[in-house]
């Protein structure tokens, strides 16, 4: 009965030993997965702050570009209302009547220089003139305001 007995223990403690080395094993592989995936969740983490914060500083600078041409806007329409103002204190057709080539003159001349502003606009280089002025009135009559834009510093 004593090596049944001796036995019996022996199968039971190769039985325990075998379930050990099964819970051990197996732990040791869930701990590896779950390290990996905190891996995998902190790097994700780390690309969700830079990812929120690239979009906070991209925001911010929305922000100013849209301030920027808001004020260019309102800087439009207030020479918008300088041209208005200045077209409204002439009488441009009894004028025609009585002086027609004087009119056509100072039509193509301001003509001419409206396209000018819009060459500038665009990206054209400056004329010697235009880089000599020392004013927005000399710098070019009908888009005064591009001398700040393009004075030298």
């Amino acid at each position: 009965m004593g090596i049944k007995l001796a036995g019996a223990m022996a199968f039971l403690l190769l039985v325990i030993g075998g379930i050990f080395y099964w819970y051990y094993n197996d732990t040791q592989e869930r701990m590896s997965a779950l390290n990996q995936n905190n891996s995998k969740l902190e790097l994700a983490v780390q690309v969700n702050e830079q990812t929120v914060n690239r979009l906070q500083s991209d925001y911010k600078l929305a922000n100013k570009q849209l301030e920027k041409v808001n004020q260019e806007f309102t800087e439009i329409r207030q020479q918008n209302q300088l041209l208005t103002d200045k077209l409204s204190n002439h009488s441009l057709g009894n004028l025609a009547q009585s002086k027609p080539a004087l009119v056509e003159k100072i039509i193509s001349d301001a003509s001419s220089k409206a396209n000018r502003c819009f060459e500038l606009i665009s990206g054209a280089k400056l004329t010697d003139k235009e880089k000599e002025a020392t004013d927005g009135k000399s710098f070019n009559s009908e888009c005064p305001w591009l001398f700040d834009r393009y004075k030298p510093n």
